[in-house]
């Protein structure tokens, strides 16, 4: 019962926020140019600036664990790829760009640290996690909308320039690579600075939150109920029971498995609707899987970790 509610606790301020957004477009608050605005002002500030602070803070060679690592890297990578294959049988082609992003993409970087911590007091090894997964999750973001983008023609030589530009010069991998260099260096953060980026992060939740509820169009939703519901399933069940067992048998354990919980089996992050958005994706899509599996993940993350303790994993 205390997982259940500590699971509500964190996902449905999440859902209501949403809510809120589209309650204040109802009323006037918000128009469609604000939150077009505010989806930019999360993407290109914000989110990086979050990223930034979640990783720079990381004591990477202290907490170093290689094989762990890697295998967040590769479970994260199969899960991507499988979910891109799968995509080419269950949706059309315009909206796969969005449904591979909504169904691999986690909520790792804000769930994983403060799940770990109700449970164990520490962060554990969400750090490792988020340096395993984040990175991989937005390169593969910015090639898949890139590439899966609706009305985009056949692979060329411009295309390709244009998607490793993207990458390149994607904010949100600018705001990882430089939480790397800070925290691989160890460069001292005046705190004038830690509160500036702060002041900055804690707006990238709820900005993104507001302007997905804002934009969101329930009609046509509906019309994409079939997408989002296997999405939804792959994101929050079908992932986490390919990979969890495979952890198990390689010995991980506690902090280590809860983390590639969170990492397989948390809801869709807020920030795949950000970057659909901005990249030339209508959104519809995504603000749908993004709450059906925050509201539902509540529900099966503790579902999974009742699981994991009733075998005495955790």
């Amino acid at each position: 019962m205390d997982n259940l509610i500590f699971s509500l606790n964190a996902t449905l301020p999440i859902f209501f926020t949403m809510l809120l957004g589209s309650f204040f477009k109802r009323v006037g608050l918000i128009d469609e140019a604000f939150s077009a605005k505010m989806n930019k002002f999360a993407f290109a500030v914000a989110l990086p600036a979050l990223l930034f602070q979640d990783i720079s803070a990381v004591d990477i060679r202290e907490s170093w664990n290689g094989g762990f690592v890697l295998f967040c890297f590769i479970a994260t990578f199969l899960s991507i790829t499988g979910v891109t294959v799968l995509s080419f049988f269950v949706v059309k082609r315009e909206e796969r760009g969005e449904f591979v992003q909504g169904a691999y993409r986690s909520s790792a970087a804000i769930l994983g640290i403060a799940f770990i911590q109700n449970i164990y007091g520490t962060s554990g090894m969400a750090p490792l996690m988020i340096i395993g997964t984040v990175p991989l999750y937005n390169a593969f973001a910015v090639i898949v909308l890139s590439l899966l983008k609706p009305g985009q023609r056949k692979m060329d030589k411009a295309l390709l320039q244009k998607t490793l530009k993207g990458i390149v010069t994607n904010p949100i991998i600018l705001g990882i690579a430089a939480g790397f260099v800070w925290a691989i260096l160890k460069i001292p953060q005046p705190e004038i600075l830690q509160k500036t980026v702060k002041n900055m992060a804690v707006l990238a939740t709820p900005l993104g939150l507001m302007a997905m509820g804002a934009s969101f169009e329930g009609k046509k939703a509906l019309g994409k109920l079939k997408p989002t519901l296997i999405a939804s399933a792959l994101k929050l069940v079908v992932l986490a029971a390919i990979f969890l067992p495979i952890a198990v048998w390689l010995g991980y354990r506690e902090s280590e498995l809860v983390a590639i919980l969170v990492m397989l089996g948390s809801a869709t992050t807020v920030s795949s609707f950000v970057m659909a958005r901005n990249m030339g994706h209508e959104g519809v899509l995504t603000s749908s899987i993004v709450m059906v599996t925050t509201l539902c993940s509540a529900f099966t993350l503790t579902g999974w970790l009742f699981l994991l303790k009733t075998l005495g994993l955790v």
